[in-house]
């Protein structure tokens, strides 16, 4: 199970959303629920926690805080990490610095998430960023992706196929109940397993 913290969210371009290290707080308030289930549960720090705009600390100094932050309260977890950028890292921040962030873990358990939408609409483009975590050997899953969105075509058939090749895991976005104008990303109606979309059966049915 992968928990996530969804207030971060564009945090710098979104108003009201919420820090890294507050959300980091937000664990460490239901650590209860969570202790004992380290074998099971991956903890999502927090979702897409920056947008476009520079903010203070930048990505890889609140994301390294907050790793410490947890493991100093006793969190055992495997711990996702999501990319800035909305989650799309245009910037590379999230790849440029992903080794300092996973050596600021004394776990060294640290997964990196990278949301693939409208900035990997092209086989190169995607092939590259997979390529930059292989070669820095260090663990990366696709946290989202989609057919389509509203900032460009995401080229799902080369996720899913330089995926599987190489042994990354990927989460199809998303189940059901999207909504604001991005409802073309439910896999299915209604939540109703029996009746798939067109995008349920490219990920359920199709190549890859």
């Amino acid at each position: 199970c992968v928990l996530e913290n969804h207030d971060t969210t564009g945090y710098g371009e979104q108003s009201g959303a919420h820090t890294l290290d507050q959300a980091a707080d937000y664990w460490i308030s239901v650590k209860s629920a969570l202790a004992g289930q380290e074998d099971y549960v991956v903890v999502n720090i927090g979702n897409e926690p920056i947008g476009n705009n520079p903010v203070t600390p930048g990505w890889a100094e609140a994301t390294s805080a907050a790793i410490r932050k947890l493991r100093d309260n006793g969190f055992g977890h495997a711990l996702m990490v999501d990319a800035p950028n909305w989650g799309q890292d245009w910037q590379f921040t999230m790849r440029d610095n992903a080794r300092a962030v996973f050596d600021s873990d004394p776990d060294r358990n640290v997964i990196f998430s990278i949301h693939m939408y409208g900035v990997f609409d092209t086989a190169a483009e995607i092939t590259s960023y997979l390529d930059a975590f292989r070669t820095a050997g260090l663990p990366l899953v696709i946290g989202e992706f989609g057919h389509n969105h509203s900032d460009g075509d995401p080229d799902e058939d080369t996720i899913m196929a330089e995926a599987g090749s190489r042994g990354i895991g990927w989460f199809g976005w998303s189940w059901s109940g999207n909504g604001g104008g991005v409802e073309y990303l439910d896999q299915v109606v209604d939540f109703d397993v029996n009746r798939l979309t067109s995008w349920g059966e490219r990920l359920f049915n199709g190549a890859d």
